[in-house]
């Protein structure tokens, strides 16, 4: 009998491993179809599905696949038993079987009418992604690629209405979805849809905070091959980069917001300790980040790059230990890892060797493009595979008008505020375009799968996951269509651009004045700060020169 248990326990320790080679050689093979069909599609110039819909397609056809072709391995999984002597759950639960003790640890809430005959299949569990895989491996270098490859020219000079979309854009927005979805809600409770307990208005604006994490892939791809107006590629992109670590943090704030009494109450101690910790958590986080970018960059007084091989791996490990640091100290790693990659781009690229810069650049965005593409795979996957699916339609379609009102009193009243202030005006068409590329992706998908413990959270998950196909593959796949109706420029060669720009400020005698007014503080500190301490540039007169040109076109 004991050779019988050990023989059956090797059998399913090798059926365990057998089973996540299968799960990379689908992801293996999910990301050769979208690589083969991204070719086609630049092949033939089509536009109208972007390669991320196209991952996402292969995804839902692949998880329809897995799920419908596959069963449970064993009669007995799946099969709820009764323990009656339990108050909650516990995290770990010791089980004893016939004088033989067996541990396991806590997973998620299961509602009793949500409990399918799936649930033991083991194919589709090996298929459910950990979500510390996505946070830890697959968004450092998405976020990293974005700071890395940042044109700081153009941002710096549109960096106050960045900084206004990304910080008050996405409170604005996390607070109207709240308060809508809070609607919704209450309805919900109102017909038996839902238990006034399980749902609570901090529940809604942590909803809230996750949707209101936009990521414009398709969009910006798009913008980038078409050679779309600078200044709107650069307010998208700025915003949507900085908009990803604010609702990173805003998450995590909501989420530890902890009212003493009524969940749906106002504490003030609670919600000023939880404004404390989001302002905390990213000062910390963007002083981690260029903490590490820092030490990187002190590799200059070595000879490291007389083998740009090893300086290669230590820029690598030194930019992701920026991310694994922040979250060791529980902060934030993607803002750090974020300002890891933008103070890198300013001082350490340009001290490291030529073949070091050519890999580092091509290593992060080759990094970039698998990691988007994996998670854009996972959400088509994911439809089928994620076990606890909650579909309420009131909550679904209450989720859609939230976010369209929302990204509505985002940018309309924002644009007007701030084209009080600028000389160069946000254009109406501009605007639209704004509205309309306000797509939801990997981060709203990746906070939304990092906890559904509970019913609420199960259902939120179910709901962002269909914003997200619905956003990506309308919203996306009408890019070009809607350049087209709002006449927005195309074929624009950034530099030429921004030469032509300066060139007619000073023939209208207001280079000097738009310059100061539109170019911000910050831009005006740095520049003051490497030009006093040209130590953290590269030690070269003509590389100094060329930095002082740079800031000062």
């Amino acid at each position: 009998m004991e050779k019988l248990k050990k023989y059956a326990s090797v059998k399913d320790e090798d059926q365990f491993y057998h089973q996540g080679a299968v799960e990379l050689l689908v992801f293996n093979f999910l990301l050769i179809l979208t690589i083969l069909t991204i070719w086609l599609f630049k092949k033939h110039r089509f536009r109208f599905l972007h390669e991320t819909g196209g991952a996402m397609v292969y995804g839902l056809v692949m998880g329809l696949l897995i799920r419908y072709a596959t069963k449970a391995s064993n009669v007995e999984n799946g099969t709820v038993y009764e323990c009656e002597k339990l108050e909650s759950g516990p995290s770990t639960l010791l089980l004893n079987i016939t004088n033989q003790v067996y541990e396991y640890q806590y997973k998620r809430e299961i509602s009793h009418h949500n409990i399918n005959g799936h649930q033991g299949n083991a194919m589709l569990q090996k298929m459910t992604f950990d979500p510390s895989i996505f946070f830890n491996i697959l968004l450092p270098p998405i976020i990293f690629h974005a700071g890395y490859s940042l044109k700081k020219r153009h941002f710096f000079r549109n960096l106050g209405s960045i900084l206004t979309y990304a910080f008050l854009g996405t409170a604005i927005s996390c607070i109207v979805i709240g308060l809508i979805m809070y609607g919704f809600v209450k309805a919900m409770v109102h017909i038996g849809q839902l238990k006034a307990w399980e749902f609570h208005f901090t529940d809604c604006l942590f909803f809230g905070s996750l949707m209101s994490a936009t990521d414009p892939v398709t969009v910006l791809a798009i913008f980038h091959e078409l050679h779309v107006d600078t200044d709107l590629y650069t307010l998208l992109f700025g915003e949507s980069v900085l908009n990803d670590a604010v609702a990173i943090v805003l998450t995590y704030s909501i989420s530890i917001y902890s009212p003493k009494e009524n969940p749906n109450a106002f504490d003030a101690a609670a919600f000023f300790q939880s404004v404390g910790n989001f302002l905390g958590i990213f000062a910390g986080s963007f002083a981690m980040g260029s903490s590490y970018a820092v030490v990187t960059h002190l590799t200059k007084f070595t000879k490291l790059c007389e083998f740009p091989m090893l300086e290669t791996g230590l820029f690598f490990l030194l930019s992701w230990s920026a991310f694994l640091s922040a979250e060791a100290a529980g902060l934030t790693g993607i803002v750090a890892v974020l300002f890891c990659g933008v103070t890198q781009a300013h001082y350490t690229y340009n001290n490291l060797s030529s073949d070091s810069r050519m890999r580092t650049k091509e290593l992060f965005e080759f990094m970039n493009f698998l990691a988007e593409n994996v998670i854009f795979c996972y959400m088509g996957l994911a439809l089928f595979t994620f076990q606890n699916h909650i579909f309420n339609p009131l909550f679904i379609f209450g989720a859609f008008v939230a976010v369209f009102i929302a990204r509505a009193c985002n940018i309309y009243p924002l644009s007007f505020l701030l084209n009080l202030a600028r000389k160069q005006k946000i254009p109406r068409n501009f605007q639209h375009m704004m509205m309309f590329s306000g797509l939801r992706g990997a981060i709203a998908f990746a906070l939304a799968i990092r906890d559904t413990g509970s019913q609420p959270k199960q259902m939120m998950f179910t709901t962002a996951l269909l914003i997200v196909f619905f956003t990506v593959w309308v919203f996306g796949g009408g890019t070009t269509p809607m350049l087209t109706w709002l006449q927005i420029r195309v074929g624009v060669d950034p530099d030429e651009d921004l030469k032509g720009q300066a060139a007619s400020q000073s023939a209208s005698k207001l280079d000097k004045n738009t310059t100061k007014a539109e170019s911000a503080w910050l831009f005006r500190v740095w520049y003051a700060f490497d030009h006093r301490y040209p130590f953290f540039l590269h030690y070269s007169k003509l590389t100094f020169q060329l930095h002082a040109c740079f800031f000062l076109i």
